[in-house]
């Protein structure tokens, strides 16, 4: 005779199958776990203890800086204030910066580079800490540039100062200090530095920026003279065009318009789209009188970019 079917007998028997399964399998994944953790950090251990510094040393050699950057990890994982590994991870780290085109991304390797140095700073041999201070500078010129607030050059100033009051000599030293007095309006500071730098290395750039900061400090006739040499010897043609763009201004601060119309004419040669061309040749026609070819030149300013301060201001002015 069949037994009658008991359902609730039946659900209650499954219930006790799947606790019963489901209690085996949290105990494999707890001795798993129990077992994998331990592996897992003797193998993470015996990796960072086999990181040799003489195996960092040939990888910066070669120019591998991402490996440099890795393997750093692995060795201040187990001692966090390791000298050597905090140096050359922010080294590492800034040259992965500048190889950057992500700037999320170099900010973060800039970051991570400026930590490092600035721990590294503070146990390094006095013979290693001009160096350390040279490149916390770079990193600091490098991350003010990024960084949409401007708030970094007085210190890439300080650590580059600092790293040549220790003795430690770099060509580009007075680059970086003439663009960074320039980005803190220190004039005259920024000057002596480019022109400390046109001494080592002379270059199209740096020709520019001098010529500006002496624009800036009421110096027109110098600024003057390292523009006319841009624009005889330069080849690029971007640099010519604001070079020609600064001797435009300085001519018209001077109230000699032909030759402050012979740039912009020339800048419009090259670039028919520039709205300060354009603007600095109404602001011409302004001083001779004839407002009605200055209102279309400031038009055709405002064409090009109808955001541009100086031709919006004329209009409104001339309404």
């Amino acid at each position: 005779m069949k037994k009658k079917y008991d359902m609730r007998r039946d659900i209650v028997r499954r219930k006790n199958t799947f606790f019963r399964r489901f209690a085996v399998c949290v105990l494999i994944i707890a001795v798993a776990a129990a077992i994998a953790i331990p592996v897992y950090r003797f193998v993470h251990s015996r990796t960072a203890s086999s990181v040799k510094i003489d195996d960092i040393y040939a990888q910066w050699n070669a120019g591998r800086y991402e490996a440099v950057y890795d393997m750093t990890s692995l060795i201040l994982e187990k001692k966090i204030l390791h000298n050597t590994a905090l140096t050359f991870r922010g080294y590492a780290g800034f040259y992965l910066a500048v190889a950057q085109t992500d700037t999320v991304q170099a900010q973060s390797y800039l970051d991570e580079s400026i930590n490092c140095l600035r721990v590294a700073l503070l146990s390094a041999k006095k013979s290693v800490q001009p160096q350390i201070m040279y490149m916390l500078g770079k990193a600091y010129f490098y991350k003010n540039t990024l960084s949409a607030y401007h708030y970094y050059s007085d210190l890439a100033v300080a650590y580059l100062g600092a790293a040549q009051d220790a003795g430690y000599s770099a060509d580009d030293i007075p680059e970086y200090l003439g663009l960074s007095y320039a980005a803190l309006g220190m004039t005259r500071e920024s000057i002596a530095a480019f022109t400390e730098a046109l001494l080592v290395r002379e270059s199209d750039v740096l020709l520019l920026s001098i010529a500006e900061q002496y624009y800036k400090n009421g110096q027109p006739t110098a600024a003057k003279a390292y523009l006319h040499r841009i624009n005889m010897d330069s080849s690029d043609d971007v640099l010519k065009l604001k070079s020609h763009a600064l001797l435009g201004q300085i001519y018209l601060d001077e109230k000699n318009f032909s030759e402050a119309l012979a740039e912009f004419q020339t800048i419009l040669e090259k670039d028919p789209n520039s709205a300060d061309a354009y603007y600095g040749i109404g602001v011409i026609y302004e001083n001779r009188g004839d407002l009605i070819k200055a209102r279309a030149e400031w038009r055709k300013a405002l064409r090009i970019d109808v955001n541009h301060q100086g031709a919006l201001k004329k209009m409104a002015e001339y309404k």
